[in-house]
Parts: structure tokens; C-alpha cells; sequence
């Protein structure tokens, strides 16, 4: 019997933040007041990436520029992943570097191939204040890098180098979004 809520089932869809919108482009705060305005901001957040069909969601995804992810992500053994971190931070990631597929659910309908490292460790704290520590490895080493960096202001498409750069910023200019947001990649 499941002892607590199954996440987002009482959150909010909220807008996407695209490709462009300054807060994906810009560090989130630190997180410093810890409540029901939190734990709401998190239902909104799950509900939001199931929505979205996503994996993972950092709140300025959603235009909150605040240091907190949520994810529901398996990783390359077909374990599930579900939860959330405050104020994290990416303690290190090491292995062996691969690229993979990678999309964002702020640069919709695009992926490219985007190189990672196979392990990563998170650290940072439940919406209640308890430490929490995450280790993921393979795809899900891939989410939580990637959510990191969101918090950091960086989007994936930065990540992406050489002839897989171009075809992807192609891609982005053929977007209705992407005339915004191609700037913010150097162009």
C-alpha cells in the first residue's frame, strides 16, 4: 500500500519557459524559505513534467528562478527514479564520458547529441530541510547533470559542439520559438 501522495496529483500545469526567456539563462537563488509555498511550487513542478512527458523539470523551466528540480527519470537498468532536491548541487560527475541523445523540455521537439559523464552525485536537501544525496548513473546520471545546469542558467544546446551544434541551432531557427532564444547561443 502506498504510504504518500503519488507527486504532481495535486499540482498545477504551469507554462514552459522557452529557449530565450532570461530565467533559463541566468543562475537561480538559493532556496531560504521552506513551506507549503515550496511544496506547492513542487506539485506545480511534477505536474508540469508529466504534462509535458518529461524526465526532469528545474523550477525556471517553469519562470521560478529557484534552486529546486524535480525528477521521475529511469536510469540504464530500468530502475525509476522519483523525487525532488533543493538547493542542489552537482557534487561530481565522473566515469566514462558519452555523448546520447538529449532533448529539453524547453527547446521542444529537439534533441541532439550532447556528451555526459555516466555518474553523477547530487547533494542538497527535501522540501522539509533533510539531507539528501543522489547518485545516479547512466541516463539518469544524464538528467541530473542536466537539471544542474539549468539551475546554473545553462541549456544543453550550450553543451553541444562541431557539426552537431549547427544542425541543432538550423533546427531551432525553424521553431516559432527559436528567433528568441537563438541569440542566447552565440548567434
Amino acid at each position: 500500500m502506498r504510504q504518500r501522495p503519488i507527486p504532481g496529483t495535486s499540482g498545477i500545469v504551469r507554462t514552459m519557459s522557452l529557449l530565450g526567456d532570461p530565467v533559463l539563462h541566468s543562475a537561480c537563488a538559493e532556496v531560504t524559505e521552506f513551506g507549503p509555498a515550496l511544496d506547492r511550487l513542487i506539485e506545480d513542478m511534477f505536474a508540469t513534467m508529466y504534462a509535458a512527458q518529461g524526465v526532469g523539470l528545474a523550477a525556471n523551466q517553469i519562470g521560478v528562478g529557484q534552486r529546486v528540480f524535480v525528477y521521475d527519470c529511469p536510469d540504464d537498468e530500468d530502475v525509476r527514479h522519483v523525487g525532488h532536491v533543493v538547493n542542489p548541487r552537482l557534487a561530481h560527475a565522473d566515469g566514462d564520458e558519452y555523448g546520447g541523445p538529449e532533448g529539453c523540455l524547453s527547446l521542444p521537439g529537439l534533441e541532439a547529441d550532447t556528451v555526459r559523464f555516466d555518474r553523477a552525485v547530487v547533494e542538497g536537501v527535501t522540501s522539509d530541510g533533510a539531507p539528501v544525496r543522489i547518485l545516479g548513473t547512466g541516463f539518469f546520471a544524464r538528467c541530473l547533470q542536466h537539471e544542474c545546469d539549468h539551475l546554473a542558467g545553462t541549456v544543453y544546446a550550450e553543451r553541444v559542439t562541431g557539426l552537431r551544434a549547427r544542425k541543432l541551432r538550423r533546427q531551432i531557427r525553424k521553431t516559432d520559438w527559436g528567433a528568441a532564444g537563438i541569440h542566447r547561443l552565440g548567434e
